[in-house]
């Protein structure tokens, strides 16, 4: 009977382990997509705009601001593409990660009351799944995974 009961136990709670092994490409895949795409747009929406994004820069104490705008505008832009297709995902999460918290350091900071204020950012939000990236890295369907593989 006890036999019974673990072998229900192990099915009942074992399926949805058995259906993810299916499809673990799916989750890298879609985060790099979903992220990759908001950062390519507000990179490229940056960089036509720099003069401003300067200016927001200076107002939240960012050192050398006529230097890191470019810079980190780029990276939004060149690391949101090299998301979505997979290409160097570890790196590029982790430099997106680091943008990630300087703009909560220097733009957010003032606003944090709370760690319900702290995680309700959607830079922190973002900063999770770069995390994630970074340690999980991209998945199989990706430029990485056939690189590495070869």
């Amino acid at each position: 009977m006890k036999n019974l009961y673990v072998n229900a136990l192990n099915v009942t709670l074992g399926w949805p382990e058995r259906v993810a092994s299916y499809i673990q490409w799916l989750g890298p895949l879609f985060a790099r997509i979903v992220v990759g795409e908001i950062f390519l747009v507000s990179g490229w929406g940056k960089l036509q705009t720099l003069e401003q994004v300067t200016e927001n820069f200076v107002s939240w104490g960012i050192p050398f601001p006529h230097i890191l705008t470019p810079f980190t505008s780029g990276a939004e832009f060149i690391c949101g593409i090299l998301l979505i297709v997979g290409l160097f995902t570890r790196i590029s999460s982790g430099v997106l990660g680091v943008i990630m918290i300087v703009a909560i350091k220097s733009a957010l900071w003032d606003q944090v009351d709370s760690l319900d204020t702290l995680l309700g950012f959607s830079e922190t939000a973002y900063l999770a799944i770069f995390l994630w990236l970074a340690i999980a890295g991209a998945g199989k369907i990706s430029i990485d995974y056939w690189l590495t593989k070869k």
